[in-house]
């Protein structure tokens, strides 16, 4: 079976279905693969069972493709997988995609190609690679100073009710999750302990019987947003202080956004105890930096993720913390045909975002088979930028989009003209798998254990 005339996507989640439907739609030839049994990412095998989206269904779905009207504001989980599943049916994406598919190695190879290492030694050689493996998956756990007799577990191993029911419970973290755990804990456990290395902003998911996310429009500058924010936190929740909890030292959006609106409803109904950080651990006890300590039977560290491509070799390792130094979103400057594609994190419903920014991604993919050099190369010349931050502000990244769009015959002659630059750019071909799989194994064990 000759691959090198296609693309390979990696990860078939919400990010991965929208980047096959759109090379589909394209007729750009690809293939794709998971290393779950089934689509969904993240939906499928990251969430708790009570989980509900924070963006709203109207900035969540894909444009082309409504959910359903009967859906409410805010779908669960199996609604989301239900709503995945009927998007990859309606456009036969499934007869592309082989699932139980693990990837343990992609590199460069001579003439600008990509060889990639599945799971069982098989070898395929691709034009191109779309890393859409998604963020939700490498977790990040705290260092905690002490020893604890209880259970310790990530936010991902968190699943269903059941596992509070009836424990005394510490949730460290103060994002979406943190929250979402830290009020089902409230109403089944015995206590619900939320400890903060730092007040974040709670921004309520509803206003005036409107989703929060449907008020924010695509022409509003971030301060005109941020400003509209603050007064809605105000007129529903009041000052954070009210509720023992310190000022956040943050801007509105500076940092990934809260939408929760039952944290401070059980912080005043004493059904959870705000905490600051934890300063040690002590067989069943748990000692604050506030030198105040807590009982417990179950530890949940809701601290996040890591972006992680454990299959790449190091020459291609390209995160800096949570960005990945790339331009444009997704191509670097000195290899073309490897695509990082939605590492960031937006700050609103990702199916508007990715059903635009596809659109352009397969327009940058048409004209990378007209020049030598990578796109990435174009971008920089042009005077963009590396990314300084993974938080993304949706209304900001829309109208970037569309002029990209307006003016892409400008990006197409550039393009000719960095091309006419460097007529003898190659990609480096990079070590084979076999001399590097003790770094890739060290790598991919660093992923599990994080």
């Amino acid at each position: 079976m000759d691959t090198s005339q296609k693309h390979l996507i990696i990860g078939a989640g919400f990010v991965g279905l929208a980047m096959a439907q759109a090379l589909q739609a394209a007729h750009i030839p690809y293939d794709q693969v998971d290393a779950s049994d089934d689509i969904g990412g993240n939906w499928y095998h990251g969430v708790y069972q009570t989980a509900h989206i924070i963006s709203s269904r109207r900035v969540t779905q894909f444009p082309h493709f409504p959910m359903p009207k009967d859906y409410p504001d805010f779908p669960s989980a199996q609604q989301m997988r239900d709503y995945l599943n009927a998007f990859a049916a309606h456009f036969e994406l499934r007869q592309n995609l082989e699932l139980n598919r693990s990837v343990n190695y992609v590199r460069s190879i001579e003439n600008n190609l990509w060889e990639v290492t599945f799971a069982g030694g098989e070898q395929r050689i691709y034009k191109g690679i779309l890393l859409c493996n998604g963020h939700h998956w490498c977790k990040r756990f705290p260092e905690l100073k002490g020893e604890f007799n209880g259970e310790i577990i990530h936010s991902k191993d968190y699943k269903r009710p059941e596992q509070l029911l009836g424990k005394r419970v510490l949730i460290i973290g103060g994002g979406n999750s943190a929250c979402d755990i830290a009020a089902e804990a409230a109403r089944v456990s015995v206590k619900s302990v939320l400890s903060m290395r730092e007040s974040v902003w709670f921004i309520p998911k509803t206003f005036a019987g409107i989703p929060t996310p449907d008020l924010v429009k695509w022409w509003m500058p971030e301060w005109y947003q941020r400003l509209m924010v603050d007064g809605i936190i105000r007129l529903t929740f009041g000052k954070h202080e009210n509720y023992g909890l310190a000022k956040p030292n943050h801007r509105i959006f500076e940092k990934h956004p809260t939408l929760n609106n039952e944290v401070l409803y059980y912080i005043k109904h004493g059904r959870i105890i705000p905490k600051p950080a934890v300063y040690q651990l002590q067989e069943d006890e748990v000692e604050f930096v506030d030198r105040s300590r807590e009982k417990f039977d179950l530890i949940i560290c809701a601290t996040g993720y890591d972006v992680s491509y454990p299959f790449l070799p190091q020459e291609l390792q390209r995160v800096s913390s949570a960005i990945v130094k790339c331009y444009a979103g997704a191509f670097l400057d000195d290899y073309k045909g490897l695509y990082y594609i939605f590492w960031g994190q937006a700050r609103g419903g990702i199916g508007s975002l990715i059903a635009a920014y596809a659109s352009l991604f397969v327009g940058c993919l048409k004209l990378q088979e007209q020049i030598n050099v990578p796109i990435g190369l174009v971008f920089k010349e042009m005077g963009q930028q590396l990314p300084k931050t993974h938080l993304s502000d949706p209304q900001q990244t829309f109208r970037q989009l569309k002029l990209a769009h307006l003016f892409f015959n400008l990006i197409a002659r550039k393009a000719t003209q960095v091309d006419a630059k460097y007529p003898n750019f190659s990609n480096r071909p990079l070590l084979p798998f076999s001399a590097n799989e003790q770094q890739v194994e060290k790598l991919s064990l660093n992923s599990d254990r994080v």
